[in-house]
């Protein structure tokens, strides 16, 4: 594949080439050339095309750098990935990462695929979350907004339900926002906790025919309601997903966990960060993640920043608001510091 003439001395320019497959170049390069674009602007060695020939130059270590992004990128096109400029940025990043999982082993993994839209992770801690609810019965997912922890859950449930793993899912959420009660909405029950499940039944709609979802909930194989649902229940030989966690209590964190049955799984996602209950009421995503760590088939994955799927710009606002808040955090710890030691000197 390669032909390189190489010099091991620092900062001696060197040279590899490496064919790309006729029936991949395509795909390699994207439409238009969107993803040598993106690779001209990201690899440390500079990068020609000619016909089917890709010829990196620069130092060694940039040039083999460079060489094994390249040989990667083939390996994901040729898996039948429709290799597009964030997944260019996402492939550079996990190999920034020096792990054992190449983006072929990440990005080729498939969920489920309707109408062509394949679903699949698109980092390495989402690759590794996937694995995660594979291998346990309980996983909790835990990261900022956009960072793929719900519609992975949601991709997997559809998953299992489709290979008669479970016989129904269940997706619950808190009915907590911004201080507003049920009660003091209008309508209906249906129509008060309809904008609470919203993002749901729009998750469900991406990976199953919006048709038959409606007869699937009648006939109870789906089940979409608010957490107080829960209670006393136990559900057995169910995919169950519970949302927005971080606006439960303790007490009905405890509550939904012990609803499990046999041959149930349960994923619980939220973000610790983004906790809406009244009257500053400890979140029982945060309880649970301290008194349930290290219990055998109890799993939590760690999602940040760097998986955020969305627009790059979602990144870079949780990162600013991450270290906002940080800073705020430092500012009264030292004031807090400044009120004991004036106390102690009065004293």
């Amino acid at each position: 594949m390669t032909d390189d003439n190489r010099d091991e001395n620092t900062g001696a320019v060197v040279s590899s080439n490496i064919e790309i497959p006729q029936d991949l170049a395509v795909g390699l390069l994207g439409s238009a050339d969107v993803n040598l674009r993106m690779l001209e602007t990201q690899l440390p060695a500079d990068i020609h095309v000619r016909g089917n020939r890709i010829t990196l130059s620069g130092t060694a270590a940039d040039v083999a750098a460079s060489e094994r992004v390249v040989i990667e990128l083939i390996r994901v096109v040729r898996g039948g990935t429709v290799l597009t400029p964030d997944l260019v940025r996402q492939s550079l990043s996990i190999l920034a990462t020096e792990q054992s999982e190449s983006p072929a082993d990440v990005l080729s993994l498939d969920i489920i695929s309707r109408r062509g839209k394949v679903i699949r992770p698109k980092t390495l801690n989402q690759k590794r979350y996937v694995d995660a609810i594979d291998k346990n019965t309980i996983v909790f997912g835990l990261g900022p907004a956009g960072t793929g922890k719900t519609y992975l859950a949601m991709a997997k449930a559809v998953q299992a339900l489709q290979a008669k793993e479970v016989s129904r899912i269940i997706l619950t959420r808190p009915a907590v926002e911004a201080g507003e009660k049920l009660g003091f909405l209008p309508g209906t029950l249906h129509q008060k906790i309809d904008p609470y499940l919203r993002p749901l039944y729009d998750a469900l709609h991406d990976m199953m025919d919006p048709e038959a979802i409606p007869k699937l909930m009648e006939a109870g194989v789906i089940e979409v309601a608010p957490l107080a649902f829960m209670r006393g229940r136990t559900i057995n030989d169910s995919f169950i997903i519970l949302d927005e966690a971080q606006n439960t209590t303790a007490e009905q964190m405890k509550m939904f966990l012990t609803r499990l049955g046999f041959g149930a799984k349960i994923v619980v996602t939220g973000d610790v960060t983004q906790v809406d209950l009244p009257g500053g009421a400890q979140s029982g995503l945060r309880v649970a993640t301290r008194i349930l760590d290290g219990i055998d088939d109890i799993h939590f994955a760690e999602l940040t920043s760097a998986d955020v799927v969305r627009h790059k710009l979602v990144a870079d606002i949780v990162e600013a608001y991450g270290r906002d808040e940080e800073a705020a955090s430092n500012r009264m710890m030292r004031r807090d510091g400044l009120r004991q030691s004036s106390g102690g000197r009065r004293r």
